[in-house]
């Protein structure tokens, strides 16, 4: 497993380390780059980046952050699907914080349209003062982005080993196991809407993804309808297999893209997909309305699954909806 160490803005860090603090906690941050010109391939899904404060802060680790996906947004929509978690209290705070590292020319205001890169983060840990951690000992003050280590040996170990202590110490505090270092997809499990057994010390988590990081999340997981092939984002909904507000969470396990229509006809059960990933529709659909033609010409075929790493939409939740929701059933 990789992670990546990454420069970190101090303000960021505090602000989004009081933000964790409060009552409903945090369950997302956009790692946000003040330009969206240059993509982000450093990390796989459910990978840490880690957040290293600069050379003035002596260069120290003070949390991390599990990668879920990279879009290139404008700063407006950033921030009305993240608000705060984008490491600001207000919209004025992100452009002024952004204008300043993309060197915007004084007396020159940061349009809300500008496009900035997006790496977007669930389960964010953010250690106290007196638990941050020492940074790499072989880090150059030239590194203007950050590094990729390597968690199982070296300097990546020790990293990663250390934030995983901090996790412990933080106790029930957090709502994140800390896996074995080393472990095969150990990071995946910080993604889980189901509590796992794991190894030592660890303990069970339910760590979601949060509802900004779940739509976009799902968009670059299938790129495309799960059922129909539509590839254009703005037609297309990220869906909840078990709805939000009866208990459902925000793992991509519990979740579909879909087009907007088929995802109104999946809410009210006129379609559903079965445990074995089959489309249907409902005969219910036809004899409440006299249509739905387009509908029933892909009844029974298999949706289209996303491929590793992202998880597959989560059986048990299909199976619920079949027989709870599904009007045939």
């Amino acid at each position: 497993m990789n992670l990546f160490v990454a420069n970190t803005d101090a303000g960021w860090y505090t602000h989004l380390s009081e933000l964790a603090r409060r009552p409903t906690g945090l369950d997302e941050a956009n790692f946000w780059r003040p330009s969206a010109r240059v993509g982000f391939r450093a990390l796989s899904f459910g990978e840490p980046l880690v957040f290293k404060l600069k050379k003035a802060h002596g260069h120290a680790i003070v949390g991390f952050g599990l990668f879920a996906a990279f879009r290139r947004l404008p700063v407006l929509e950033a921030w009305r699907a993240f608000g705060e978690a984008n490491g600001a209290a207000s919209l004025e705070d992100v452009v002024r914080r952004i204008a300043k590292y993309a060197r915007v020319e004084a007396g020159t205001s940061l349009a809300r349209t500008h496009q900035i890169g997006c790496v977007l983060l669930a389960a964010p840990v953010f250690f106290p003062r007196d638990l941050w951690v020492g940074g790499p000992s072989d880090w150059s003050d030239n590194t203007v982005v950050g590094k990729t280590y390597d968690s199982t040996v070296g300097e990546g170990r020790r990293i990663w080993q250390a934030c995983l202590d901090r996790v412990g110490l933080l106790g029930q505090a957090l709502d994140l196991e800390a896996p074995a270092v080393g472990e095969p997809s150990a990071q995946a499990t910080l993604f889980s809407a189901e509590p796992r057994e794991r190894y030592g010390a660890s303990r069970a988590a339910t760590s979601r993804l949060g509802q900004g990081t779940f739509r976009y999340a799902l968009e670059v997981a299938y790129g495309r309808c799960a059922v129909t092939g539509e590839h254009s984002l703005p037609a297309l909904d990220a869906a909840h297999i078990v709805p939000y507000g009866e208990g459902g969470s925000h793992a991509l396990e519990n979740g579909l893209l879909l087009r907007a229509d088929v995802h109104r006809l999946f809410d009210r059960g006129y379609v559903t997909v079965t445990p074995d990933y089959e489309f249907r529709v409902s005969r219910r659909l036809r004899e409440d309305y006299d249509n739905g033609k387009v509908y029933y010409q892909h009844d029974g075929q298999t949706i289209w699954t996303p491929a590793t790493p992202y998880p597959k939409p989560d059986r048990a939740r299909l199976e619920d909806h079949a027989t709870r929701t599904f009007l045939d059933a």
